[in-house]
């Protein structure tokens, strides 16, 4: 080979070097929630749907909860997580437990119903929020969805965590450990149903949902996202009836600055595999781009929305 030819041929060499560059790296962090709860086998689950088909993306999964994720996606802590309605809303307008506005927080999409359930001992005589005066309650840590709708259920009967026993729990695990070992008389949490939390419990001790349906209109007054729904039947063993719960919705949040081709591949990944998602939470089996692209109040990501667009014109 002349020195011209082998000029030449690293010339052509460097060129298709330059022309196909090396696939981006990015770590991107992903705000889950507690131990015991959905969100965490759904992280999992698109954890791995978007690590297999976005190239050179690594998906890093984190603890979290409804408030504390809303303060990271706002605070550039974290780049995707799951929000509640509820908290969502009152983040981006500041109000409590938010001190102050966040922003650079965008919706993805709904995704299912989530249920604040109240479950008590059967034989503490606890029926309503009104009997747990003075009892030893577990619920989760501050920043936790649940934490809140807890304090708004015990506002909505005219009490506060001063006139109950609180130990805030990190999982809901720990929280029905409290309970099967008589620490507790009952435990708060905000997830699908069934929860896997309280059938552990219902495998461990005799337990009691209690009704809610006595407080619904308060609750709304302090949320207007707050509804009332009765728990189906047979949603738990030793349940008795339907009695009320309260419900809001769960859904996926980014920043609103992100790559909107990046989310938009995303959000495609995350519909073309529903399937794997609805086998881990069945309350996701009603669920669809549709339902997903409903206004609660936050504004969708423009990548998105573009999807949910080209989606409802098929």
């Amino acid at each position: 080979m002349t020195i011209r030819t082998a000029a030449a041929a690293f010339a052509m060499l460097g060129a298709a070097v330059v022309a196909t560059p090396a696939t981006a790296q990015e770590t991107m962090r992903f705000m889950t929630g507690p131990q015991g709860g959905s969100w965490v086998p759904i992280a999992g689950a698109l954890k791995n749907i978007w690590e297999r088909a976005i190239p050179g993306l690594t998906v890093q999964t984190l603890p979290g909860a409804g408030v504390a994720n809303v303060r990271g996606i706002g605070g550039g802590r974290a780049n995707v997580a799951f929000g509640n309605s509820i908290s969502t809303v009152d983040g981006i307008a500041g109000r409590a437990p938010f001190p102050e506005a966040v922003s650079n927080v965008c919706n993805i999409g709904s995704l299912y119903p989530q249920w604040f359930q109240v479950i008590a001992l059967a034989d503490s005589g606890i029926n309503s929020i009104e009997d747990m005066r003075g009892r030893p309650i577990a619920l989760q840590p501050r920043g936790n969805t649940a934490e809140v709708v807890t304090q708004h259920i015990l506002q909505a009967a005219g009490m506060r965590y001063s006139d109950v026993r609180a130990s805030f729990q990190s999982s809901y695990t720990d929280a029905v450990g409290l309970l099967r070992d008589g620490h507790a008389q009952v435990f708060t949490l905000g997830t699908t149903i069934p929860a896997s939390a309280v059938m552990d419990l219902a495998s461990a001790r005799e337990m009691r949902i209690v009704d809610l349906s006595r407080y619904v209109d308060k609750m709304r007054e302090i949320n207007p996202g707050y509804q009332g729904a009765p728990l189906p039947a047979n949603t738990y063993p030793q349940q008795q009836g339907t009695p009320t719960q309260i419900t809001y919705t769960a859904h996926l949040i980014t920043n609103c600055d992100r790559n909107p081709d990046q989310v938009y591949q995303m959000v495609k990944l995350m519909w073309d595999n529903v399937g794997t998602l609805r086998n881990i939470v069945s309350a996701m089996r009603d669920s669809t781009p549709a339902t997903a692209a409903a206004d609660i109040g936050v504004p969708m990501h423009p990548g998105a929305a573009r999807f949910y667009q080209e989606a409802a014109s098929r």
